[in-house]
């Protein structure tokens, strides 16, 4: 990890960002300071969506790419994002547990926002370990592919018990949906840092396999 930020400063200076904008993000009247990982929780959420569903669509291209013989370098990016949008998914798990415990008092595990996500961070968790071992193009961008949509499918109807709709959006304060604003793009550019790196880390790799073969 200190590897990671000596060779690409920006990722630690993106996180120092973020983690200063949600310090002095504006308090809510009924949560108060807790709103404050509401925020935290609800950028990182849409980013490690945002993340399935470029890998998603990258699958798509790299599919296609393969059938016409072109466009190599999709299904490295499908790789790249997939992984990223788990690096989040598996982050923001533990997140919602906190954001419970201080926000309702306790966890809720049958809580449809927490029990199907927390069903998506273990399949994808074994999808991506699975994607790694199989090494297989068309594989790789398949199953990114459906498990993009399915997320973005399965989260887009899901019902609340006790979570609200949309916390940040539904409050009439300017403010607060500005600071969520920042820190969701803060989270996205910290997302697409990341899958850069990880594209260019396995781009190496492959090559350094090709030399050496």
């Amino acid at each position: 990890m200190q590897n990671i930020f000596a060779r690409y400063p920006g990722f630690l200076i993106n996180l120092f960002l973020f983690g200063l904008v949600a310090a002095f993000a504006p308090l809510e009247r009924t949560l108060g300071a807790n709103v404050r990982i509401v925020y935290v929780h609800g950028a990182w959420v849409w980013a490690g969506k945002t993340a399935f569903g470029l890998a998603a669509l990258a699958g798509v291209a790299g599919l296609v790419g393969l059938a016409l013989r072109r466009w190599p370098g999709w299904t490295g990016w499908s790789l790249a994002l997939g992984r990223t949008g788990l690096f989040f998914w598996l982050t923001y798990l533990p997140m919602s547990l906190l954001v419970m415990q201080l926000n309702w008092g306790g966890v809720f595990f049958d809580e449809p926002r927490f029990r199907i996500p927390l069903t998506f961070g273990i399949v994808g968790l074994l999808l991506q370990g699975g994607l790694a071992v199989m090494n297989t193009g068309w594989i790789t961008n398949l199953g990114n592919l459906v498990f993009g949509a399915a997320l973005w499918w399965q989260l887009g109807g899901l019902e609340n018990v006790l979570h609200p709709d949309s916390p940040i959006f539904d409050s009439d304060a300017l403010r607060i949906q500005v600071f969520f604003i920042i820190l969701l793009l803060l989270a996205l550019l910290f997302g697409a840092q990341a899958a850069i790196w990880l594209h260019r880390r396995q781009a190496g790799r492959e090559k350094t396999t090709v030399q050496s073969g």
